[in-house]
This record gives structure tokens, sequence and C-alpha cells, in this order.
């Protein structure tokens, strides 16, 4: 007989907490306990094999850990004192303060981030530093929410065949037994917002993941509301599928990002879009000024603009999403039908040469379009991105493009070993964890004895040794390994012996075995029986990156030779707990990419916060830190070119050889007191200087709070700024070709004096504009032996007399150098408040003297 299949009904079950431990589950659900030693250790005692069992998950723990373990830990004394202490610090971690009178509101966009090891929803660098972003906004309380996807497999889990290739497997996320939750809506319904995509609506859920204070939101298309697959696989892998999911994940995201936080019923008055991949946010934006406002295309892209941030992370051009036109077109026709504006209006948004009509769509200059704040991630950075970015502002010097910069930073209390965390508490303030930024309290690291930080890194090694050797030991039964095999992942490393640490992704510029390029000279250093050195490397490759995989199958080769089995390990399926051992017990941490391609790094700072010294190439962070760290350098502050390869990897060589092997293993009074010295030094200035929590109050100060004034300015006046400003655009736009400078005055001639002043006079037929419409500048430096302004600086010219049509601007200036000086006008308009707030494609006009 048929029979008759109901459609499945599901039900939750949850579990059932003793009465003494009512809390667990509200612990549980906040990722607090990923950086709040106690609520860890909380659920660690609970279970420790279970802890670990469950990949250090605590709400999968509380699904599995039996009725009994829980009766028994809630009648045990022990238990519940530590219950009620994790109790009591995740209260003070969570209250916020009062919600600011002015409704202060950041909405933080990301395309990854990493919390913490149970929710692989990250691949590298960028979604470690969205996590930190997250956490270090929380212990400050500062008014931020996250915007990100929830993916269904996250970035893949790396394993190695028995050739040593790199081999993919994408295991599906239960978000059930994950701490997040779904958002409800005013009926106690799930939450789902639409996007409407060629093919359809798309329905999105929205879930919730606590972060401390802070909330972060992601969103989810694989539900049975999505009938067709390539909707319900938007949101499947992260960086994965072909150029058409990467661009429906970003309009999910940017747009499906907008329409939840309208859903929700928050009202953000800043954006920071963190990369160009939430960028299309800005046209929702647009939509719903123009909707609801009643502002033309152009005041809404003003209105937007405002209240903008964005942060570039890319030091290459080949890291920036582009879309061809015809699948721009696909997209968004429709949304250009809507709100009335010509296609190629929309096109010029993204593009770096709007008269091009083959060029392809850019996220990044989208976003640097539509933005009145823009940073970069390291000093260095900012060059590079000014360089790159160079022509959407041509008439400006390099070093004038309005990309300022923010240095990457690490949250602390996440990557600090719990050991070291110990010795601070015996020997610093007692409230060092709150006073980061207080360089007073660091400077007490100098009365740590030598000794006792020595054997807390020596205990941190012995771990990661450990921890290798098991990991070895499981990959080797994995693929099935001889038996001779199985037995020398038990043995591999030294406790004793001097560590080097490589972990990263293996995009090429990285250069991850540069350190392999002479092999016999390597071996000779590794194999000295005096002072033997070790290597532990880590590290994906992205599934498309041939290249980068390769380099892992180079390295995992070497590994194998019989001499170095036991002298270089190469660690499987890189993620953040693979990272965090190493960068806690390793003794030297090395990064050695191509100059000007590493935006920032963050790896080396989490090993330099544990005790552990860097070598390094003059990139990112350590181009500034360098003089201050107590580590080494490799080459120097001048850019790559392919014949640096071999003379960077004779200068690691050459050191490891003769100053930092050496140095290691000098024993006075068993101490390496030299080393020593250094890795206080590091400390001292490594910890509080690339804190995380320095960076978030430093873009809290220096770009949210600028862009959230302006938005208030904005809204207070109904819009009428927005509609003011586009009405000036238009009015610049319509006479700045007959603004021309005329018979400007000859200037200085022959030889002055430094210190006198030299007066400077610029008249200007400014086409009827009046002078407060323009900005007139002098840019004066040494000349160059090419005729160029070199070491410039800009001082603005007031405007001192009317003659009819023409305005003349001038003051004196004070050379205070000698030699042979310059100087240049230049005549701008004046619509912007701070240069570095200076929109894209805005007109100059220079006249030389």
């Amino acid at each position: 007989m048929p029979f008759h299949i109901q459609p499945l009904r599901e039900f939750l079950v949850r579990p059932a907490l003793p009465s003494t431990l009512p809390r667990m589950a509200e612990l549980a659900y906040n990722v607090l306990w990923s950086w709040e030693p106690i609520a860890r250790s909380l659920f660690r005692r609970l279970d420790p094999n279970l802890w670990r069992e469950c990949g250090y998950n605590p709400v999968l723990m509380l699904g599995r850990v039996s009725q009994a373990t829980l009766q028994r830990m809630g009648n045990d004394p022990r238990y519940l004192a530590l219950y009620r202490m994790a109790c009591e610090a995740y209260d003070s971690h969570t209250r916020k303060s009062a919600p600011s009178q002015d409704g202060k509101l950041i909405a933080y966009f990301s395309a990854e981030y990493g919390l913490t090891e149970c929710l692989p929803v990250y691949s590298g660098g960028l979604g470690i530093l969205s996590g930190d972003h997250l956490k270090s906004s929380s212990d400050q309380d500062f008014p931020l929410i996250g915007l990100g996807l929830l993916y269904q497999q996250g970035y893949f889990r790396q394993f190695l065949n028995p050739d040593g290739w790199q081999q993919e497997r994408y295991p599906v996320n239960d978000f059930y037994t994950l701490p997040v939750q779904p958002v409800k809506d005013g009926n106690g319904q799930d939450l789902k917002v639409t996007v409407k995509l060629p093919t359809g609506n798309v329905y999105i859920q929205v879930w919730k993941l606590d972060v401390g204070r802070i909330v972060l939101y992601l969103l989810d298309t694989n539900i049975p509301e999505n009938v067709l697959p390539q909707d319900r696989d938007i949101t499947d892998s992260l960086y994965g599928g072909d150029n058409d999911t990467r661009v429906r994940q970003e309009i999910v995201l940017g747009i499906g990002g907008m329409r939840a936080l309208k859903a929700m019923g928050l009202k953000p008055t800043v954006y920071h879009m963190n990369e160009g991949h939430s960028a299309f946010l800005v046209l929702e934006q647009i939509r719903l000024y123009m909707r609801d406002e009643g502002l033309s295309f152009d005041e809404a892209l003003e209105a937007a603009r405002t209240s903008n941030v964005f942060t570039t992370h890319t030091p290459v051009p080949a890291g920036i999403d582009l879309f061809d036109p015809g699948q721009m077109y696909y997209y968004f026709s429709e949304y250009c039908a809507e709100i009335g504006i010509d296609f190629q209006q929309l096109m010029a948004l993204g593009r770096r040469n709007i008269f091009n009509r083959d060029e392809r769509f850019s996220m990044a200059v989208l976003a640097l379009n539509t933005s009145s704040y823009r940073n970069a991630v390291s000093r260095l950075h900012r060059h590079v991105s000014q360089e790159m970015f160079h022509d959407l502002w041509p008439q400006l010097p390099d070093w004038e493009v309005p990309i300022t910069s923010i240095t990457n930073g690490v949250h602390v209390p996440s990557w600090l070993n719990s050991d070291q965390a110990a010795l601070y508490d015996q020997y610093l303030q007692p409230d060092w964890r709150e006073r980061f930024n207080d360089p007073s309290v660091w400077e007490q690291i100098k009365e740590i004895p030598d000794e006792e930080l020595v054997e807390v890194h020596r205990r941190r090694k012995r771990r990661l040794v450990n921890f290798v050797r098991s990991r070895q030991h499981d990959s080797a039964m994995r693929r099935q390994a001889s038996a001779a095999e199985v037995r020398r992942a038990a043995e591999v490393l030294d406790p004793n012996g001097f560590t080097i640490g490589f972990a990263r992704r293996f995009a090429t510029y990285k250069r991850a075995t540069l350190l392999f390029k002479d092999v016999e000279r390597l071996k000779r250093i590794l194999l000295n029986k005096d002072m033997p050195v070790q290597i532990v490397i880590a590290g994906k490759a992205h599934p498309k990156d041939q290249p980068g995989k390769t380099y892992i199958r180079e390295v995992v080769q070497l590994s194998r030779d019989p001499d170095l089995w036991k002298h270089v390990v190469f660690l499987e399926d890189y993620d953040m707990k693979v990272g965090r051992e190493m960068v806690q017990g390793v003794d030297l941490w090395l990064s050695n990419p191509r100059r000007g391609e590493e935006a920032c790094g963050t790896s080396g700072m989490k090993a330099a916060i544990n005790g552990v010294l860097n070598l390094s190439i003059l990139d990112g962070w350590f181009d500034e830190a360098y003089e201050h760290c107590g580590g080494w350098k490799i080459g120097d502050r001048e850019p790559y070119s392919e014949d640096q390869d071999l003379l960077h990897a004779s200068a690691i060589y050459s050191l490891l050889e003769n100053d930092i092997v050496p140095m290691f293993y000098e024993r006075r009074d068993q101490t390496p007191r030299e080393w020593m010295r250094r890795v206080k030094q590091s400390l001292q200035y490594i910890t509080p200087q690339f804190d995380c929590r320095r960076m978030v109050r430093e873009y809290m100060t220096e770009l949210y709070e600028p862009a959230h004034t302006q938005h208030l300015r904005l809204i207070d006046g109904h819009f009428a700024l927005a509609r003011e400003k586009a009405r000036w655009n238009q009015r610049i736009r319509e006479v700045w070709e007959r603004v021309r400078f005329m018979d400007a005055d000859p200037g200085p001639s022959g030889a002055l004096i430094s210190g006198r002043p030299v007066p400077v006079r610029a008249a200007i037929d400014l086409a009827g504009l009046a002078p407060t419409d323009v900005r007139v500048e002098v840019v004066i430096g040494r000349v160059d032996n090419n005729g160029h302004l070199e070491e410039t600086e800009v001082m603005v010219l007031p405007p001192v007399e009317q003659q009819g049509a023409v305005s003349v601007f001038g003051k004196d200036i004070v050379p205070e150098r000698t030699g042979r000086l310059g100087y240049a006008l230049r005549v701008s308009p004046n619509h912007f408040d701070d240069p570095l707030t200076r929109p894209c494609t805005s007109p100059l006009k220079w006249s030389s003297s």
C-alpha cells in the first residue's frame, strides 16, 4: 500500500540545566568566553575531554554532556564558586552604558569574522581583524554592531594527500549547535528580509551572535523559502564559487544587510565598510534617501557619502573584486530604472575612468567614491594605497591622496597565553588588563625576573611540541601512513630546540619557500648539534591557487627529507587554534613577504605579545615597529624586485648563523640574558602600541566621531546640506573650465635669507564663483634634480583683495630651510571641511611659479 508522508516537523531540544546552574546557556551563547578566562574555564572544567571533542564549543557541549555530569557539578561547591565568578565576570563585561542621546551607532560590515575556532566564518587575517575589532569595541563599550554572512560551510578544512598536495573538504555547519540564535520579528517569528535578483526574490534569514556587549548580525540564504539552489547557495561558502556567486554574496551582504538593519529598527549614523565586499550598501542608502527623503540621485549620493567609512586592506590591484559591465547590467538595470538614473551613472561610481565603457566595475572604487573617510591599515600601506588609487585624484601628488592610515592591532586578551597573563598578575599593576594603553604599566615588565619569563615560555613550547606531535600522529593515521611514519610523528621537534614559526595564507607574495632557497645551507643551520634549530610551518592556499598549493607541496616534501623530518614540520588545517598554539610557543616569528604587498599583517604582533621575537621584512606593521621591538629586519626600506629573493634568503641564513641562534643558546646563569633583554623590550613596546583596543579607539576619534557629527548636521537640517551641496557641485561643473590663474606674482628672485618672509600672491578669475567657493594653496618644497618638488608642505592662501571679477589671494611665507626651493600655486573647490574628505575626481588647477 502507498505511504502518505507528511512534511517534516522540526523542534529544538535544550539541555535540562540544574537549578543551581540556570545561566549556563546564557554564558554559552555569548562568545565572551573566547577571551574571558573564568568563563572559558567554567566550560572546560565541566568535562575537559568533551570540551576538546566539541571543538571548544560550549553550545554543542551543553547538548552532549550527560545529565549526570550536570547534576554532579551542580552540587559541587567548588564548581558553583567558579560558576558565580563566571556570572560576575559576564555581567561586568556585558553591562552597557546608557545609549548616547544623539543616537550614535556604527554599523560595521565585513565578509568574514574570526571570533573563535568553533565558528568557521573566516579565512584569514581580514576575518581575524574583524573579530578583534568587535571584541575591542565591546571592551570599551563603543556603540557598534556588526554585519556579515553566516556560511553553511564556511572556509574549507585542509588535509594533505600522501604526496603532499593540499586537498579541501567542506563540513556543513549546524547553526543550532553554534553560539548563534535567530533574530525574531514583532510576531515572534524568525526575521527574514528579501533582496530582488533577476531570478526573483531571495529570502534572507537574520541570525545574531553576542560578542560581549556587541551584537553581530549574520545573514543566511540557505532556507526553505529559497526554491532555487543557486539562491540557497549564496551563503554556502566563504570566497567560494565563481564571479557570479561573488556578486550575489556582495548584494546580500550590502543591500541585504541594510534591509536587515531597517527591519530591526536600527538606525546607524555611521557605516563602516571593512574592505569593498559590502560596498553595495551605498546603493541601498541612495535608494532609501531618494524614496524616503525625496532627494535626487546626486543629493542622495552626497547624503550617503557623509556617514561612510571605508577601510582598504588590499595592497595590490589583483585583490580587488571586479565585475564586467554585462554582469552589472544583469543585476542592476532594474535598480537603475527604479530610482530613475542612467546605467552609466551607476557604473561611473565604480570606474577609474568614467568614459571607458569597457572598464570593469570595481568594488574598491565604489567604496572610495561613496565614502568621506578612507583609511589604509598601516603607514606604509597608506603610501601604497595612495599610489594605487592616485588616478581617482589625478591632480594631486601621491602623498596628498585623501587616504589616511590606522595601523591594525590584535585583541590582547584573546591572544595572550594564560601562563604569561598569570605572570603579569604577579608583577604588573592589578588592573593591567584595563590599563592596556598606559605605558607605565608595561614598563613594569622590566621587573619580571628573566628566569620566570623563560620558564613560562618553555612551558608553552612544550605544549606546542605536544600539540604538533598529536596533530601529526592523527594526520598520519588518517592517510594510512606507514608504521614508521606514524612512529616518527610522535618524535618530531625537540622541546629544548630553537623553534621558528611561519604561519599564514600560502599566497605567492608571502614567499613561503624563501627559507628553503639553499637547502644545504639551511641543513647546516638546523642540524647543528650544539645549537639545533627547527621550523613549524602552517597555512592554506586558496583552492584555485595552484602556485600556492605547489609551495605547500614543496615544504611537505622537504619535511620528509631523511635529515629534516624531525626539524621541519608542516601542520595541516591552519586555523585559529593552530595559530594560537604557534604564536604562543615558538621562539622566533618569520615573516618575509614582498615589501609593499603585506597591507599590515598581525601574526607577528600576536607572537610578540607572547614573548616571541620577530624576523621580518620591513613591511606593514613591522616597518613601524622595527626600531623598538627587539627583533631583526630582512633587507631595507626599498621597493621589491625579483633579484631580492636570493639576497633576502641569504640575509635570513646569515642572521640565523651569526646573530639569532647563538644569542638564543648563550647561557649566563642558565639564562640567555641578551635574548631576554630583547624579549622584554618587545613586550614593553608592542603590547600597548599594537593592541586592537588602541586601534578601535583611533577609529572612533579619527573617523567615526567626525562621520557621526556630519550625519547629525545633515539630518538636523532635513538634508538641506545635501541638497545645497549637490546644487553647488553642479554649479562648479558648469563654470570650472573658465576658472583660470591671471598673471601671477613672479615671486622672489635671487638669493634669500632663511627666516625672512616672502610674499606670495595669486590673482584668479573665478568665473563668477565667490572666494569662499575655492581653496587656494601654495605648495612649497625642495626642487630635485628633475625640477620636481619634494619634501613639500601645503599652506592655504586667504583672499586679500577683489579686483573686479578677479580675486587676489596671498600671504607671507617664511622659508625655514635653505637650498634650492620652489613653490606652485593651485586652486580647487572648497566644499569639504578636511582635505582628507576630498571627493574623488574633485577638480583642481595648478599654476607653477
